[in-house]
């Protein structure tokens, strides 16, 4: 990669889970009243056709990682579990009430903190009570999220018992200096033991995910970590940059110095070599960091142009509607987001009072769904159109100045009215996306929000 446009375009900037990103919500003039219009709306829209997705955040973690960016609460203490998931439950009965109709679940989703952390009894009742009041999808898809260090096969075979076809792992990087850096110590043979058990049970789709520019990680780090890796054959792999925002709260980003983190065009060729590597022993690059075999839903979504992103990453089918259940979970109607209160504690009141514990959010206008469907498109697809979805390139002037200069580096091409993002433009996919975002380049931050794009 040329080392020039590496420099050039290594700056602060969205991974665009969302537009609008969270930093540029409109909290002030959201309501709780809002978002449960937004979401009946939404609801009464695609419940019978397409179903919609279930996101349960599990923020429990024995041991706190530091490379983590997540909202997570250190304990080991595991009478948690049962009052945590009572308050998920309720808060799942008060949606329920208000949407009026059986929801049908298309996507569920368990992710953390660590969801192992939870005993497989207390995983398994959760589920089970949860299903007993919805329906099903026909093509539904349940993943969750497992630690290799504590997933056993109790746990493994009660949720496949439940539906469950997917798990991804956490792997991060088998260098042991660096797992000592992130306090991730976990060696391979636990991975080892978890992607064959997963596999031996029927699991359809094992992941795993692996994190590039970790502190003292080396080129030849990422290349031994990905060589093991390859002997597993994992069905879809994450391949991701590191994202170092040691100011967020809570984050544990504090056990290095920046000193110990790659440069930025040090990470650029962990990236590089690293996906060299994946293609050659048969991975297909899947939007944006993703990787999987031929055979993967997520292959199949992205030769279908099917593949959707929202707050759980890459999913191989879209859903309108989103509910994100727990403390901190973000919810996506597509008209709006709301995120729920961070705090356990406080969550367990509202939702004792028959309150959606939702804190802050975002209504979209007009101008905001047709710039969420074009980063949607170019994020999923590395193209995308001005005459879908009543997106008027006329609309877009700001843009368009933008993205001549990309085209001018070689990193995308216009033809009629499509923009496509070059082979030689995919790792700046999220630096094309920013000159979409016009909330971004109305009001630069004063301090860096996001993780650096390179």
């Amino acid at each position: 990669m040329c080392h020039s446009l590496v420099n050039k375009y290594n700056v602060a900037g969205p991974r665009y889970t969302s537009y609008p990103t969270v930093p540029y919500w409109d909290i002030d003039t959201f309501s709780l009243q809002q978002w449960k219009m937004s979401l009946k709306q939404s609801f009464s829209e695609s419940n019978s056709s397409e179903g919609l997705s279930l996101y349960i955040h599990l923020p429990f973690c024995e041991t706190l990682c530091t490379f983590c960016g997540c909202h997570k609460r250190i304990t080991k203490r595991h009478e948690v579990e049962s009052p945590y998931i009572k308050a998920l439950l309720k808060e799942w009965s008060i949606y329920r009430n208000l949407l009026g109709e059986k929801p049908k679940i298309k996507e569920l989703h368990l992710g953390g903190g660590t969801p192992t952390f939870f005993s497989p009894d207390n995983l398994k009742f959760l589920i089970s009570e949860l299903l007993k009041v919805s329906e099903i999808a026909e093509d539904y898809e349940f993943s969750f999220e497992g630690h290799p260090n504590n997933t056993t096969e109790l746990h493994l075979q009660t949720l496949f018992d439940l539906g469950f076809r997917r798990v991804s792992f956490g792997v991060q990087d088998y260098n042991l200096k660096v797992q000592a850096a992130i306090n991730r110590i976990q060696p391979f043979e636990n991975v080892k033991r978890v992607t064959e058990l997963a596999r031996k049970i029927g699991y359809t789709s094992v992941g795993h995910d692996i994190i590039f520019g970790l502190p003292f990680q080396s080129k030849e780090d990422v290349i031994e970590t990905i060589i093991k890796t390859g002997t597993l054959i994992p069905d879809r792999i994450a391949f991701y940059s590191y994202a170092h925002v040691p100011w967020i709260k809570g984050n544990g980003q504090r056990g290095f110095n920046d000193s110990d983190l790659p440069s930025g065009e040090s990470k650029r060729q962990q990236y590089e070599i690293g996906k060299r590597i994946l293609e050659n022993v048969g991975y297909k690059e899947i939007g944006m960091d993703h990787f999987a075999l031929k055979s993967d839903s997520l292959y199949k979504a992205m030769q279908n142009e099917t593949l959707h992103r929202n707050f759980m990453g890459y999913t191989p089918s879209k859903t309108q509607a989103m509910i994100g259940l727990g403390a901190s979970s973000i919810s996506d109607s597509w008209y709006g987001f709301a995120q729920n209160v961070k705090s356990i504690e406080e969550y367990y009141h509202l939702i004792e009072e028959g309150i959606i514990p939702v804190y802050r959010g975002h209504i979209l206008n007009t101008e905001d769904l047709i710039i969420r469907g074009h980063i949607l498109n170019l994020m999923c697809n590395f193209k995308t159109s001005w005459l879908t979805n009543d997106m008027v390139f006329e609309e877009l002037p700001e843009v368009l100045i933008k993205l001549k200069e990309f085209e001018q580096d070689g990193l995308l091409e216009f033809e009629r009215k499509q923009v496509t993002i070059t082979e030689k433009g995919k790792p700046f996919v999220r630096n094309i996306c920013m000159a979409f975002d016009l909330l971004l380049q109305r009001k630069k931050p004063e301090t860096q929000l996001f993780s650096m794009t390179i």
